[in-house]
């Protein structure tokens, strides 16, 4: 019953999510193309395809490993990446080219996603993390086709809410073939709101398999050689409105310490990075974008404003702060900075990847700050202090390294799973 209404309510709120889109797109026409996607009309494949679901960029760049091993075991699988956001879907077609079929995800309404099966014809669908829609998984699973939740994350907040909606939730945890969970904890709250104990395993995660190409580790080198090698640097990473003002206050005061001191800041949503340029300018701070290819080398910050090249920017600078975590976002992935064996640093708030900052801290491999104030003393210290900061940077490589491996467990029990089934995945 629960269901019905779900999908009631998501049909009645259906043109007033388009209106929406539309508006939205007014200042950015990206949002409005594609767009009868998200009503399930998508181009109609001939083969069956692996659907691999990432909602946005962090749970795109967490796949990329996923998929690129799918590939390298079946060069002629053909996989549909689908994501909810334009961000999301630019992300994977920098990772992977021509090499995968892209798509938005479509609305969670019967008709639509009804439509999006019917003509993408899947063998296997992948979901990464905790995307739980339900009609995207009923209607999926109706056609036998086998669901995995691969890295799935519950935190206690989230399980929380799902089991004040049992009825809804259980019977799709039901449909599920798999959940790869990344950690104890998570695979406990998983029963707890219903799923099956034969359905759940606890695997790691996959986003400790970081891979640094020797081409993004060139890039690295050339760009810090152009910023200037003999001054400190660091990376505020994924930042947020409200988070900007206080990264850039801890940086004002670093340069009263070290004057040659450089800010890399990349804002985590594109549609911010005019306002942060305009933020750092009123600051008084002297600014270069990397977007407009700016000479780096004098000034007290530059601006990040370009997507895709984030691993590289980390692998530029000495330090790393990773956003969304001086305010209750719930952090983001500190996993590619430590795989450059950099100190991390992050604000409290970090409930979205505790399970990885608790790695993290077990091994001294993360400095949890307060505030904009114990950011600068922080960084401060470990300018002062090279070889605190090298160990720093040791502990945090010594915990990624220590962890690697759920990837090749995540890939060998998708393939094996969706064979008991005969869907042949891969």
């Amino acid at each position: 019953m629960l269901h019905f209404f779900y999908s009631l309510v998501f049909r009645l709120a259906l043109p007033f999510v388009l209106v929406r889109l539309w508006w939205s797109g007014r200042d950015n026409p990206k949002i409005r193309r594609h767009w009868l996607q998200r009503v399930g009309l998508v181009q109609r494949f001939r083969e069956p395809v692996i659907w691999v679901h990432a909602v946005s960029v962090g749970e795109t760049i967490a796949a990329a490993p996923l998929v690129k091993t799918l590939l390298r075991r079946n060069p002629d699988a053909t996989i549909l990446m689908t994501a909810m956001t334009v961000t999301g879907l630019e992300r994977a077609q920098a990772i992977f080219g021509d090499q995968v079929k892209y798509a938005y995800s479509p609305y969670d309404t019967p008709g639509s996603v009804r439509r999006f099966v019917d003509r993408i014809n899947p063998r296997a669908l992948v979901i990464m993390e905790t995307e739980l829609w339900p009609n995207m998984i009923a209607l999926t699973r109706r056609r036998q086709v086998p669901i995995f939740l691969i890295n799935a994350r519950l935190s206690e907040r989230s399980a929380r809410g799902y089991a004040k909606i049992g009825s809804l939730v259980t019977p799709l945890l039901a449909s599920i073939r798999w959940i790869a969970a990344q950690a104890q904890d998570d695979a406990d709250r998983f029963l707890r709101i219903g799923a099956k104990p034969e359905t759940v395993s606890v695997t790691g995660s996959i986003k400790f398999d970081v891979d640094i190409t020797d081409a993004v580790r060139q890039q690295a080198r050339a760009l810090r050689t152009r910023l200037g090698e003999d001054r400190p640097m660091w990376i505020a990473a994924s930042t947020h409105d409200g988070e900007d003002q206080q990264i850039l206050a801890a940086h004002q005061r670093l340069l009263e310490d070290v004057p040659k001191a450089l800010l890399v800041i990349v804002p985590r949503h594109p549609e911010r990075f005019e306002s942060v340029a305009r933020l750092i300018q009123s600051q008084g701070l002297t600014l270069a974008r990397r977007s407009r290819n700016d000479d780096g080398s004098g000034v007290q910050v530059y601006l990040g404003d370009t997507m895709g090249e984030l691993l590289m920017l980390y692998g530029a600078a000495d330090l790393a702060f990773v956003g969304g975590s001086l305010i209750e976002r719930g952090g983001h992935n500190p996993l590619e900075p430590a795989a450059w064996g950099i100190p991390v640093l992050s604000g409290p708030h970090v409930f979205n990847f505790e399970t990885i900052y608790g790695h993290l801290q077990q091994g001294a491999g993360v400095s949890v700050v307060a505030d904009s104030e114990a950011l600068h003393q922080r960084l401060a210290e470990f300018i002062r202090e090279p070889a605190t900061a090298q160990l720093a940077g040791r502990n945090a490589l010594a915990v990624v390294d220590a962890n690697r491996g759920a990837l090749n467990r995540v890939v060998d029990g998708i393939i094996s799973r969706a064979q008991e089934e005969g869907a042949g995945a891969a």
